[in-house]
This record gives C-alpha cells, structure tokens and sequence, in this order.
C-alpha cells in the first residue's frame, strides 16, 4: 500500500487481477450489461435505505430519491448517481477491493474455460456486477457518503491490479459513479442507447430512473411494480426481463407463476423456476432467492420464504398484512409469513405437477434441479409424497420412471419398491442386482448423494415399503452347498471375523464370485460408504459376506487349506464392487500380483 497525506493506493488480490482481466475482454460483446448492473446495485441501496429509515433517523431519504444518469460527451463519461445508503471508506475498500465472497479462483478458471457464446451466463451470479463497467470504461471512479456521516470518500480505478481511496466531497448521503468511457465504447454517451437498455433491462423498478437530456432529467421508466399488474398485461417478453434482471440471469426461466392472493391473506407473488443450472465455483448454498416486499417496499431477502429443496426458485413475494416497521427476528416468528410460506410451497409444488405432465420437458428441470428438491423427501415429510410422486428415477428396467409407474408395474408377490443407491457409474453392473433379474423385480438406481438418506426417512410411499436391494437377503432362500461350500463359509468367517457378521452361500449371485450385504436394522451400504468417507463411525453388525458356490473363484478356495490372505482378497474384492476401497490398498495390490504371478 502507498500513502500520500489521506490517499491511499492499495493492491487488488491476484485471482481479483485476473478476474477482471477477463470480465474485460472475455464478455465483451455483451457489454450493456454494465448498466444494468450498476442500475441494479442503485435500487437495492436506495431500497435498504428506505428500510432501514423506518427505525433510524439518520437514514432519512431526501424528498423524491431516484437514481439519475448522464452522459458527457466532452468528458467522455457516463455518472450514475442514487440516494442509497452509501459506502464509509471501509466498505469502499471491503466491497470494491476484493471480489467475490465466493471462490474467486474457482471463478475465474472456469470462465477462462467457458466457450465465448457460453460465458455471459456467468456474470452477476458471484458479485461480480460491479466490475463489468470495466467492459466500457477505461477507469470507474467512486464517491460514497454513507448515511448519517459526514465525510465522503472517493474509490479509483482502472482495473488493472491497483485501486485508490482519498476523501472526497458529496453534499448528500448515496453514491456517485463516473465512468470514463473507452474509445471503443462511445455508443453508451448516446442518451438514446441509455434509454433503450434502461427500458429493456429495468423498466420494472419501482424507484424513478431519470435520464438526462438537454440539461433536464426526465424519468425514463414507468416505475410499475411487474408484479402487482395484471398478467394479461404482461408479455412474455416482459416476465422473462424481469427474471433476468431480479437473478442477474441470462437464460429464459423455464417456468413462471404469478398470482395474488386475496382473502384472509393478501399477497402478490412473481416467481420463476430457471431453465438452466447456474454455475457455482464453490459449493453451493441454500440462499434464499425470493425477496419480500411490503406494499412495493423491499424488505429483506432473508425472510427465508420458501424451504432449501426450493432454493432454486426466485422471485418477489408483496404482502399488505406486515408493517413496513416489521423486524428481521419478527419476520422469523409471524404467523403471516408462516401462512405465506405455506401457500407458496403448495404453489409451487402445483406448478411441477402441471409441468411434470410433459414428460421431456420435465427431465430437463431434474437434471437441473432434482437433486435440491430430494432434499425435501429427506427434510420435509409433509411434502414428502407430493415430491416423490413428481420425480423420475433411473432404474433396471426403464430410464426414467416415477414411483406410481414402478407400482403399477410390480408382479404378484412384489410387496416392496428396491432400490440401489451408489455411484453412478458402478449401480447397473452391481452384483446386489443379479438375483433380482431372475425374480423379474425392478430396483431403482438412485446415484444423488441425497439417495443415501431420503429412503430410510421417507419409508413408504403409497404403502409400498422402500428397501434397500443391499438389505435383501431375506429375499432370497438360503442355497444348499455342498460339504465343501459349507466348509469354506466356516473357514471365511473365522478368517475375517470381525469384519463380517457371517458367511453363506448366495442363490442370488450369477456372475460375481461376493458381494456384501447389509444387516436389516442398521444402515444400506450406500449409507456406510458416506459414513466412513466422512470419518463417522458406522454402528451395528458388520455386513456379511455371500459367496457364489458355482462360481470358479468360489471353487478352487474351497480346495486350499489355509485361507487368511485369500480371504482378506475376497473381502476387497467385494468392497470394490461396491465402490468402496480395500482395507489395505497395498496389500491389496501384493495379493492380486502375487495372483497374477501364479504364487
């Protein structure tokens, strides 16, 4: 850092650097994004002022606040100014200096990756708004005064690795930004084209957006809150605007539902179900995407208004019944919200059932998203039959099938709905399913981390018990071996007791020499393979072991005298089918080359 009097010159952080290098040059022909962004950022700290000056004075907005754009054509600049809360020199520093509170590393190496028509999709889902002004100017200037201080600071750059803070004078509280235009992006000091991209991307916020022409400033929005108008005048065109602009998304939402509700409760919702998976750099979180208005002011977005195994869905929820005082720990408690998260859940949930009638349409919106809405069968058992119903599963017999078709196709005798969870690539050639074939029982092959856990919690649906096909031996009659296979079994559960609960012969096996199968009253395997991978301890008997009697691997055991180190490679051998690793992977390796060497 580098000081003269009170200006300071810091250093952006590398990975920042480089990020913005490439919103630079890597988006660049979807520059007008820009004003959007920065439009956007202007509403929302208008709107947080407005809030926040419900309980503090000194948050007090100034008589008709709007946000207002000029171009100079002289200068080469584009100011956009609002009455927002504004920045101290710390925040300057904190929002501006750094980027991305999420993986910025993770980030920028995937838009490095990204094909060039693929890559606008990426921006304004990480924090990143802000910097695509540098797609147009050569150097961003910002003046902040925050509300309730006196002082203003003043935030430049030219994005090129360094930033600087000095103080600044700004008679009212908000942000001024100037942008000083590149050559090359001269389009943007034509008022017309600033009104054009206006009307386009933010005609729908409530706060004026007032244009300068002529030295007079003029709104150029209609300021109509998109979801409090009739749906018959709204286009298509209009709703998906709107969804971009409140996502900061690129795509068409693949689904919208706009209604109000009237009676004992009054609200207005406008929600929207995206088309696409959003890419995120780092693990993703469960961050609520519906805002809550009351009366067209924003309160918060943190009302947590829908549950996790919806936090795809986004959107405005406007009610009339909170008063526009109401308290962040009220929110949490009020039976109005309560009422209002119900109703929106058994909307939403009416929306998937009316889309899970085309069947590829439907698939599409799995793909995407079918993993998060598990997580309600898990978390959410009110719901959880509502959700079961609407979703496809992978199985022995069809791609895809719901559970009411996987019903309807059970043969006589069928009492339980089988299923296999574990990792995709290894569910069809599980040696757990070779018995099944035989029976004609379908088994679900469910390969979500999710799959793990949401079938012993859910237990049934329609009064068909779910059963893990690795906790089926019951199934399956015992098989009569032969003194020989019986002697075997004997000898393989006294080398690897401890690691098994027992030995038998399989009737089940076909092609495999073992296979391990869970004991009824603890977890499936697939669940224990999570346990030991998370380091938790998995509780109850071990799983046992079954063995193939025809198979020749099974045979030429049975002739050998002493089975310690045969039994232990037995046992691996059925780990790996399973996905799981031998106990010890380098003895592992010892026994198979000691095999393959005829020693």
């Amino acid at each position: 850092m580098t000081e003269t009097s009170t200006e300071e010159t810091h250093d952006f952080g590398t990975e920042v650097g480089r990020l913005l290098d490439l919103v630079v040059h890597s988006l660049y022909s979807d520059r007008e994004i820009f004003l959007r962004e920065l439009v956007a950022n202007a509403a929302d700290a208008t709107d947080k002022r407005r809030f926040l000056a419900l309980s503090d004075g000194a948050f007090a907005l100034p008589e008709n606040p709007a946000i207002k754009i000029s171009t100079d054509k002289l200068t080469q600049t584009i100011t956009i100014s609002d009455h927002g809360t504004g920045m101290s020199k710390e925040e300057l520093a904190s929002h501006l200096g750094t980027i991305a509170r999420s993986g910025t590393a993770a980030f920028t190496s995937s838009l490095a990756a990204q094909k060039p028509e693929e890559r606008p999709s990426l921006i304004g889902q990480f924090g990143v708004g802000f910097y695509s002004a540098f797609m147009v100017a050569d150097e961003v200037e910002v003046i902040s005064r925050k509300a309730g201080h006196q002082e203003a600071w003043a935030w430049l750059s030219n994005g090129k690795g360094k930033y600087t803070l000095k103080p600044a004078v700004r008679e009212e509280s908000g942000t001024t930004i100037i942008l000083h235009i590149k050559p090359e992006a001269e389009e943007f000091l034509e008022p017309l084209r600033i009104k054009t991209i206006i009307r386009k991307w933010a005609d729908h916020i409530a706060l004026p957006i007032e244009l300068e022409e002529d030295g007079k400033f003029a709104s150029v929005t209609e300021g109509n809150a998109l979801w409090r108008r009739n749906k018959s005048e709204i286009s298509k065109e209009d709703y998906a605007a709107f969804y971009r602009h409140t996502g900061h998304a690129w795509d068409e939402p693949w689904a919208t539902i706009h209604w109000r509700a009237e009676g004992t409760l009054e609200f207005s919702a406008l929600l929207f179900i995206p088309s696409s998976k959003p890419f995120m750099p780092v693990e993703e979180t469960r961050e609520s995407k519906v805002r809550l208005h009351v009366k067209r002011m924003f309160i918060t977005d943190e009302a947590r208004l829908l549950p996790n195994w919806l936090s795809f869905v986004a959107g405005v929820v406007d009610t009339e019944d909170l008063p526009l005082n109401v308290s962040r720990e009220i929110l949490q408690a009020t039976p109005v919200l309560d009422k209002i998260r119900k109703a929106l859940v058994n909307r939403v949930l009416s929306e998937l059932k009316s889309k899970a009638k085309d069947a590829d349409d439907f698939k599409t919106f799995q793909e995407n998203f079918g993993a998060v809405l598990k997580e309600g069968l898990y978390e959410d058992s009110g719901h959880a039959a509502d959700i079961a119903g609407l979703l496809r599963f992978a199985s022995t017999k069809e791609e895809a099938t719901t559970l009411d078709d996987y019903i309807a196709r059970m043969p006589e005798g069928q009492n339980e709905i089988y299923y296999l969870a574990g990792d995709a690539a290894n569910l069809k050639t599980s040696a757990q399913l070779e018995g099944f074939a035989e029976k004609g029982y379908e088994v679900l092959l469910l390969s979500d981390p999710i799959d793990a856990f949401w079938p012993t919690r859910m237990e049934s649906y329609k009064d068909k018990k779910l059963k893990s096909a690795s906790q089926a031996a019951g199934l399956f009659a015992p098989a009569e071996s032969s003194a020989d296979i019986t002697a075997l079994c004997e000898k393989l559960a006294k080398a690897l007791e401890g690691k098994v609960s027992g030995v038998t012969a399989s009737t089940r096996l076909k092609d495999s020499p073992a296979m391990l199968v869970a004991n009824e009253a603890g977890p499936d395997l697939a669940m224990q393979r999570l346990l030991r991978r998370a380091g938790r301890p998995v509780f109850g008997l071990p799983p046992a072991l079954e063995i193939n009697p025809g198979h020749k691997l099974i045979l030429a055991l049975a002739t050998r005298a002493e089975l310690d180190a045969e039994a232990n490679l037995l046992l691996d051998l059925a780990k790996l089918q399973e996905g799981d690793l031998p106990e010890d992977p380098a003895a592992f390796v010892r026994h198979i080359a000691h095999a393959i060497a005829g020693e």
